[in-house]
């Protein structure tokens, strides 16, 4: 397809002018940040392997009735979605504690959350996403009363989903992120989901050692972070195993060059 008007490019995904109106070509860079974009990298193919896992995962979802932006998959690394009007607000499922809950709480990583937790972000790199209240959200009119309540239902929706999904290939879906936007009919909206769902924002631990097959490799200066979206991609059978199943993931060599 040719190349097209560029209309945003983000952190991890460019996208451009869709080939009918309301549509997008939503473009996968291998391009990786962390903290705010204070940290800097690539993983290389992490684009590729996010396309066709969010392809899974969104595909999947509207199986179940979960209205999302995904239209199909174009090539390796673009898929065409409906253009949305993104709501301003990042929604962050959390089933277990990790990462800044744990940090801000003090709740030990790993620890298992009393019940499924939903946080809300401001979408603005510049003031760090900061957390809000669903108060914040109505005062300041990102999104509306019903629109929320829209969003909480399909956010333990796809969790409830994404958690039976990654569990029957012996991953814990630890938490995630979602973005939702809006779709008109002249004078209607309604909210559907957008963005992707992929390693890039989900923590996902092998149940079995434990081992982080996500982001947070790269945060944490772990390594091994081509290999883990790979593992995740190929145990959801979007990757060929030329030479039958593969061992059960393992990061060894990488502890020892750390010294772990």
């Amino acid at each position: 397809m040719s190349r097209r008007r560029q209309i945003y490019e983000g952190k991890a995904k460019i996208l451009y002018e869709g080939p009918e109106p309301g549509t997008l070509i939503q473009y996968f860079k291998d391009d990786a940040t962390a903290f705010n974009a204070q940290k800097k990298g690539t993983i290389q193919g992490k684009g590729v392997i996010n396309n066709r896992i969010s392809e899974y995962v969104f595909t999947r979802l509207n199986h179940i009735g979960v209205p999302n932006h995904f239209i199909r998959r174009l090539n390796m690394r673009e898929q065409l979605v409906r253009q949305v009007e993104i709501i301003p607000i990042e929604v962050v499922v959390r089933n277990v504690a990790a990462g800044s809950i744990s940090k801000r709480l003090g709740i030990p990583e790993g620890d298992m959350l009393p019940h499924t937790l939903i946080e809300y972000c401001y979408k603005d790199d510049a003031l760090g996403d900061p957390l809000v209240a669903e108060e914040h959200i109505r005062c300041f009119g990102w999104a509306g009363h019903d629109e929320m309540q829209d969003i909480a239902d399909m956010a333990i929706r796809v969790n409830d989903f994404l958690c039976g999904m990654f569990a029957a290939i012996n991953i814990r879906l630890i938490d995630f992120k979602l973005e939702f936007g809006r779709i008109w009919d002249g004078d209607f909206s309604r909210v559907i989901l957008a963005d992707e769902i992929s390693p890039d924002g989900c923590r996902l631990w092998d149940m079995a050692t434990g081992e982080k097959l996500d982001k947070d490799r790269f945060r944490r200066d772990l390594g091994g972070e081509e290999e883990a979206y790979q593992e995740v991609a190929r145990r959801l059978g979007l990757l060929q195993d030329d030479n039958g199943p593969s061992e059960v993931f393992d990061l060894s060599k990488h502890r020892k060059l750390r010294g772990k």
